[in-house]
């Protein structure tokens, strides 16, 4: 099986790699490919649109047999601008599956740059002075002292895409079976 995971980040190809981890001869290919939203999605549904059009875009570049497609944004609510993940998985027989990460609040000062314009990585780079924070613990780790990382939140949405892929799956072939 070829799986097309639609970016390069370390976090999340890796976040990829683990959830699969019950599947034997599977082929991960980590690819470039636009989630034509903005750079920073400022909603959860501009949020699960980038990580669907990434997911389609990844499946279509390297003809795979899924695409995953994960992205990470930011929505503001009347208690302030949240952390927001969305993830989705797609494949020849079936329409996208999407599942959302955990939501956890931001720092005033970390939403006062992004209103002006800047990315989460760029921001939490310099708040916590350190290089890559996005590819690393991301800011989910950075705000949870570590005690859930991106890569474990990112594992957590494609578990339950998986999940649902395979449930979907499952009853795709007992209805073709039935004559259905």
């Amino acid at each position: 099986m070829k799986v097309a995971i639609g970016t390069q980040n370390r976090a999340k190809v890796q976040a990829v790699k683990d959830a699969f981890t019950f599947c034997e001869s599977i082929q991960f290919i980590e690819t470039v490919v636009p989630s034509e939203v903005s750079e920073q999605p400022f909603s959860d549904e501009e949020t699960m649109q980038g990580a669907i059009n990434r997911a389609k875009n990844a499946l279509i570049k390297e003809q795979a047999d899924i695409g995953i497609g994960l992205e990470g944004g930011v929505m503001e609510t009347e208690e302030g601008c949240f952390l927001c993940n969305w993830g989705a998985l797609v494949d020849q027989d079936i329409r996208p599956i999407v599942a959302s990460g955990a939501k956890i609040p931001l720092p005033k000062e970390v939403y006062v740059e992004l209103t002006k314009g800047k990315e989460l990585g760029e921001i939490m780079d310099v708040y916590t002075n350190q290089e890559n924070v996005s590819q690393n613990e991301g800011a989910i780790g950075i705000f949870t002292n570590g005690f859930v990382s991106r890569k474990e939140m990112f594992e957590h949405i494609l578990k339950m895409l998986i999940g649902q892929w395979q449930y979907k799956k499952r009853v795709h072939e007992m209805s073709k079976a039935q004559g259905g």
